[in-house]
């Protein structure tokens, strides 16, 4: 068992270093970037859909959806199908800072490419 959670310590702290890079190249969080390529693989889609495609809680989707709202990434308008909901789509300066992102992604730590590896 030790190994084990040895192995989850190195692969947390390799996912935090590589939101930390991330961050700081790009302005976004992790969850941030994800939202955004979510968004450009299948849009429009409820902040429902949205927590399903994340793994995320809905309040947690909320405070997500509101971060990247505030950055002006992504923009909501009503769901015409279902007059209560509301649907959530990338902005042109979303897709140009998802473009940004993917032709400039941070590296992805060694811990993260070989999980199975010894932790340090």
């Amino acid at each position: 068992m030790r190994d084990t959670f040895c192995r989850l310590r190195a692969v947390h702290q390799a996912i935090a270093e590589f939101e930390h890079t991330l961050q700081q190249a790009h302005g976004v969080s992790l969850n941030e970037a994800m939202l955004l390529c979510t968004l450009s693989a299948q849009s429009p889609l409820s902040a429902g859909d949205i927590a399903k495609q994340l793994g995320l809680s809905c309040p947690n989707t909320s405070k997500l959806i509101r971060a990247v709202e505030d950055k002006q990434l992504i923009a909501r308008r009503l769901n015409h199908a279902d007059r209560r909901g509301m649907l959530f789509e990338l902005t042109p300066l979303g897709r140009e800072r998802l473009a940004q992102i993917n032709a400039q992604p941070p590296p992805i730590p060694a811990a993260l490419c070989q999980p199975n590896s010894e932790a340090p």
